[in-house]
């Protein structure tokens, strides 16, 4: 098998990965040493108290995954001296200046890096204001900063989702954001304005606390809004209705062709002054109508029904859908009236509830936007076109993805899985 063209661009390269124990940096590392295990070094920022704390964190919860079973098999008794040999866990956080790291060690990470990768971020849009402006933003900011004190630099890569397109509508095209330019019509963004308004409110809340009330009131911005609600919500029998439009494109892409295509992009743009966007997407080549995702969901469970604790199927109900709102908000008020006001009677206990299945409500809502892929094509074809392995080893091609199968064998399993995970964790803490 030939190893040249993306991979041979990671041979002897130091590299700085942020967000590393997030769900695309563990990608990213795995794929990194297993396409290329002459890669000289990658630096691991993450946030820990000191540097044995941070070795800890990501020897548990980034080799540790599963992920790396393949290497794990391949190297036998010699992967952990290999993952000592190629990955160093540096103790520090975006949010702060050089990263939180002493000068003597800011100035020998800085003499060292060819590649910056930036995956650190807050995914949570119920995360505290505060602290989704401090990694998101600010976070950024420090970053450049660094990265202008690196005296062998290459390329730098910064990964966002698709929320960074805000509530945008239509055609979204792959072009860069003008300073200062807020998202809403008739706005503008002042960074400096933001961070002293969360300063203004910390200080009114009394940031020491840590209070209820300082998280709640930092948290008023967010929106957490994933296809996986849904999947994890008919799991749990708690959709019973839900209103959509079956012709609407839902943008999903697979995480490995992301990583596919991130790793191909810096070969691309490699010592290059130029600034190019990629939307690593599905909505133009291989189009996702929510009708298919619904009827995926069905078959799933139809395939793996859930059973009760003696062994027993349980059927799960089908989801009544509306296609028009206002029959959809003449049921909702017909059926949940009295409950609303049982839940203010109550003092709010179902509000928490209430959110959730609104997040829910909301991504199927607001997704009438289509991503242009136009660059990440000639990226795609000039990838497919090199005289070596890079299409099958580094594949990002959308339109190889069967849908149904993908979401019926990999997608919804998956998401099952990892909520039944967190659901385990969260009763034994």
């Amino acid at each position: 098998m030939k190893t040249g063209g993306i991979a041979e661009r990671f041979r002897d390269k130091t590299i700085l990965i942020t967000g590393a124990t997030g769900f695309l940096g563990k990608l990213l590392v795995e794929k990194i040493l297993r396409v290329q295990p002459e890669v000289r070094k990658l630096y691991l920022l993450v946030r820990a108290p000191d540097a044995i704390a941070a070795e800890e964190r990501v020897l548990t919860e980034v080799v540790g995954n599963g992920l790396f079973d393949v290497l794990r098999e391949q190297y036998g008794a010699g992967f952990h001296s290999f993952i000592k040999e190629k990955i160093y866990a540096l103790p520090g956080d975006v949010t702060h200046e050089n990263f939180g790291l002493e000068s003597y060690d800011i100035l020998q990470l800085s003499q060292k890096v060819d590649i910056i990768v930036n995956g650190a971020a807050t995914t949570n849009f119920m995360e505290r204001y505060d602290v989704a402006l401090a990694t998101n933003t600010t976070g950024i900011v420090h970053l450049c900063q660094f990265a202008k004190q690196c005296d062998n630099l290459k390329m730098v890569l910064h990964v966002s989702t698709a929320y960074v397109a805000g509530e945008q509508a239509g055609q979204i095209f792959e072009k860069p954001f003008q300073m200062g330019t807020a998202l809403r019509l008739d706005y503008q963004l002042d960074i400096e304005a933001e961070l002293q308004l969360v300063d203004k409110i910390k200080s009114e809340l009394g940031i020491n606390s840590d209070s209820k009330l300082e998280k709640i009131t930092m948290r008023k911005l967010g929106l957490e809004r994933t296809i996986d609600v849904i999947f994890v919500a008919y799991n749990d029998q708690t959709l019973p209705c839900f209103i959509f439009d079956g012709s609407v494109i839902f943008d999903l892409i697979p995480g490995d062709m992301v990583i596919n295509a991130m790793m191909a992009a810096i070969n691309s743009q490699w010592n290059k002054q130029a600034q190019v966007i990629y939307h690593v997407t599905s909505s133009h080549q291989n189009p996702l109508p929510l009708s298919l995702i619904e009827e995926s969901l069905y078959k799933y469970f139809h395939k793996n029904p859930r059973t009760s604790k003696d062994g027993k199927t349980i059927q799960n109900e089908k989801i009544l859908t509306f296609n028009r709102l206002v029959y959809f908000q003449a049921y909702m008020i017909l059926r949940y009236k009295m409950m609303r006001a049982a839940n203010v009677l109550l003092g709010g206990i179902y509000t928490k509830n209430y959110y959730e299945l609104n997040r829910g409500y909301n991504i199927l809502m607001t997704v009438a936007k289509l991503f242009d892929d136009t660059n990440l094509r000639k990226l795609w074809k000039a990838t497919a076109m090199d005289q070596n392995d890079d299409a099958s080893i580094f594949n990002f091609d959308p339109k190889c993805i069967n849908w149904s199968s993908y979401l019926v064998n990999t997608h919804i399993p998956a998401a099952i899985k990892y909520a039944n995970d967190q659901k385990a964790k969260a009763r034994s803490a």
